[in-house]
């Protein structure tokens, strides 16, 4: 995915608001990115964009060859299904449908045959073989986001984009995630972007980008917990 001199403008005139100021990013297939920055620095926009959730003022967004700013919501809404998967904090289930009823939801809304072998290897791949038949009220917190993930997964998207998915989870349950998103990138081929607060979380990823008043800042290609916690202090996150 590439990202060239993205903006994006709320609003017109003097009451515009910039949450995106000329960003541009490569984001190479099969590696694990995190989004780093202070509140109110782009993050979510930048997310919503690259993920043809939000269009940009200006600037390009290519995902595998294809120019999602020209596509129409028609379009964009399919590209979606089919080669985007997406986890957020809450974890969204259908109280009501069981685990692999709500892994398998993307696919009937797109009018997809649910290949069972698969279902089964990726409900196994989030340790979710013995509960596929729970409802989400049966599950801890943990397990609905692994269920989430899988959900993410089954549609064999080419890119997963998480926002703040470990932000409601203890500290156990959100290793378990971070480790099934690492996984997806190293043993399933995937690619993940992750928006994230959380410095030991953005220490799993391949890179770290930082964000301030809708601008990369920074880029580490070798992250680790104690040298992301220090450059966002120095963006104010925790000054």
């Amino acid at each position: 995915m590439r990202l060239t001199a993205v903006s994006k403008v709320y609003g017109s005139g003097e009451r515009g608001v910039a949450a995106l100021r000329e960003v541009s990013a490569q984001i190479p297939q099969g590696t694990f990115t995190a989004v780093m920055g202070p509140s109110g620095s782009g993050k979510s926009t930048l997310l919503h964009c690259a993920a043809g959730l939000d269009r940009p003022t200006s600037g390009s967004v290519l995902m595998g060859g294809t120019e999602l700013t020209s596509l129409s919501e028609t379009r964009l809404t399919l590209l979606r299904r089919q080669r985007i998967g997406f986890v957020f904090q809450s974890f969204n289930l259908v109280p009501s449908l069981t685990v692999a009823e709500n892994v398998t939801l993307p696919l009937k809304y797109a009018g997809v045959r649910v290949d069972q072998g698969w279902l089964e290897h990726v409900l196994h791949r989030v340790g979710l073989s013995e509960r596929a038949g729970h409802r989400p009220g049966e599950l801890s917190g943990g397990q609905q986001q692994r269920a989430a993930i899988a959900r993410a997964l089954v549609a064999r998207p080419e890119l997963v984009f998480g926002d703040e998915p470990t932000g409601a989870l203890d500290t156990v349950s959100a290793r378990e995630v971070l480790r099934l998103l690492r996984e997806s990138v190293d043993q399933m081929g995937r690619t993940v972007v992750m928006i994230t607060h959380d410095p030991v979380a953005a220490a799993h990823a391949d890179a770290v980008l930082f964000l301030a008043d809708g601008r990369i800042v920074d880029l580490d290609h070798s992250p680790t917990a104690d040298g992301v916690a220090r450059r966002m202090a120095h963006l104010g996150a925790w000054a």
